[in-house]
């Protein structure tokens, strides 16, 4: 790196960000560095005290001699502090994901190319040394033509509550196997299991197929034994293994297969050897090309474009995760101008539905329904007659959304969740005269298997825990869960605990601050918008 000016602020120094914090400050490129917590600024400050603390993400956007952010938050948080960021006319840098959707993504890359600014995601692994020397190999043919590359990422700690193992883990691994062929995938598919959160994967195994004949499978899990961080390549002259826990990184296994009378294959094996790489951390080098960038005004190695890349191949494995093989999200030949559906689901005529919502297999959208803009309609989901969705919903696999269901803008409905639209049915006697209307409210969740009966009220930002039942009103932003449903906490906007104390609670998260009023949470201070 060649500039030694402090211009780079450090948004989010907890888990990950402590790390970014460090690199900065050594590199000498630290301006301010932005928390929500007291606490956690407090710690930090020890380690970096002449360096401006704020809990006040405003003062890092109102601040002229700040050029650039790097972003280290929690990823719900991601497409927010990007996009205000860099309309502000700062540059980014976002630790990975780039955002929660592939729609997001693609807005915040729009917005970094309108407004002329760099935009960078953190896929570290690019810039791990050993990575660049496998590059290096597979570019001049050492290994032969490439047939197969594989990769296991598994772990046992730090557990996420707010994302599955998929966005988590899998970014890594996806981005080098894209750098490493070139090309995207024309199909995806993958399998997983959700053994601690219903509809929160821990383990899932993702299956990349390539043009050109290649295949890859990513395997990650968070409930291992053991640490594992390697991804292999298998050549026509050799195979190759990065093994990231390991002291050496890089192992070259020269084997090689031959066919004996032309039929029968038979593996001549060779001793493996080590592969000599440069050092340095890569943490240091990531951030030293963002600094590099911002000075010089280039282009990033992994820059939003590339993060968007790797965005599609998560969201095609998310909406494949109940075994069905379907392309990536750029393969899809959409049935209309505006929106997308599966060739073997069913759109009624008279449906509505917005801009950008995907529907998947299986699926049915009765007459008369509305569906709104950006929306993602699972496997198996039915909605209507007359069903109403906002924009930016999330219905996951094996949901019924029936007349009188109401659901708000920024709703998500796990899997199997179920609503009701009758209070006392019988097969034997009509009572579509009797619909009892259910609302849910803006940003709720519902968890998986939970039961809504009909006639309540579902608060806005509120949590239904996986498998509850709920025969009365939910106020907004409470958690309830049970048989039947009572309430047991707070939840912020961004879906973070809350634990309100005299009166007030700070959302450890996002920033955002609240007041207990009445039995009743109010927002009071949004830095989450």
């Amino acid at each position: 790196m060649s500039v030694q000016k402090k211009f780079i602020a450090n948004i989010g120094l907890g888990y990950w960000g402590k790390n970014i914090l460090r690199n900065l400050y050594e590199l000498g490129v630290l301006h301010t560095a932005c928390d929500s917590s007291e606490q956690t600024i407090a710690q930090r400050r020890q380690q970096c005290p002449d360096v401006n603390f704020t809990t006040s993400f405003d003062e890092v956007l109102e601040n002229p001699d700040i050029a650039a952010v790097a972003i280290s938050s929690p990823a719900v948080t991601h497409y927010n502090f990007v996009k205000r960021s860099l309309l502000a006319g700062k540059d980014v840098f976002v630790e990975k994901p780039l955002a929660l959707t592939f729609r997001e993504g693609r807005e915040l890359v729009d917005i970094a190319e309108k407004g002329k600014r760099i935009l960078m995601v953190g896929h570290i692994l690019q810039y791990h040394p050993a990575v660049r020397k496998l590059k290096e190999l597979v570019a001049s043919g050492e290994l032969g033509k490439i047939q197969y590359i594989y990769s296991n990422r598994l772990n046992i700690g730090k557990l996420r509550t707010e994302e599955n193992i998929l966005w988590s883990f899998a970014p890594h691994d996806i981005s080098v196997i894209l750098m490493l062929l070139g090309e995207e995938p024309v199909n995806v598919s993958a399998v997983g299991g959700d053994y601690l959160n219903k509809g929160i994967f821990d383990t899932t195994l993702t299956t990349l197929e390539f043009r050109n004949g290649v295949k890859g499978h990513i395997f990650v899990s968070w409930l291992h034994p053991y640490k594992e961080q390697k991804l292999i390549v298998v050549g026509s002259k050799a195979m190759i293994v990065f093994d990231d826990v390991s002291k050496e990184k890089l192992f070259l296994y020269p084997h090689t297969i031959e066919w004996k009378d032309g039929k029968i294959p038979i593996v001549q094996k060779a001793d493996y050897q080590v592969v000599p790489v440069e050092a340095g951390e890569p943490l240091r080098l990531e951030l030293g090309h963002f600094a590099d960038c911002v000075t010089q005004r280039t282009k990033p190695v992994t820059d939003g474009a590339e993060g968007l890349r790797v965005l599609k191949i998560l969201e095609a494995s998310e909406n494949t995760l109940g075994g069905i093989q379907a392309p990536p999200a750029k393969s899809h030949a959409p049935a209309s101008p505006s929106y997308f559906a599966h060739a073997t689901a069913v759109v009624d005529e008279g449906a509505r539905i917005g801009k950008g919502t995907r529907i998947w297999h299986f699926s049915h959208i009765l007459k008369g329904s509305k569906i709104g803009d950006n929306c993602i309609i699972g496997q198996n989901v039915v909605i209507g007659p007359d069903g109403e969705v906002g924009n930016g919903c999330k219905i996951q696999n094996n949901v019924s959304v029936y007349k009188g269901v109401v659901l708000e803008d920024g709703v998500f409905c796990g899997p199997s969740c179920v609503f009701t639209n009758v209070y006392n049915p019988r097969a034997f006697i009509e009572r579509k005269h009797e619909f009892l209307q259910t609302r849910v409210k803006t940003g709720a969740t519902i968890g998986a298997n939970a039961t809504v009966v009909c006639g309540s009220i579902i608060g806005k930002y509120s949590m239904i825990g996986a498998g509850a039942v709920v025969k009365s009103d939910v106020p907004d932003y409470a958690v309830v869960a049970g048989v039947p449903a009572k309430q047991i906490g707070w939840a912020c906007r961004c879906g973070t605990t809350l634990k309100p104390g005299n009166g007030r609670a700070v959302c450890g998260y996002c920033g955002n601050e609240y007041e207990s009023v009445d039995d009743k949470l109010i927002i009071i201070k949004e830095e989450m918008n």
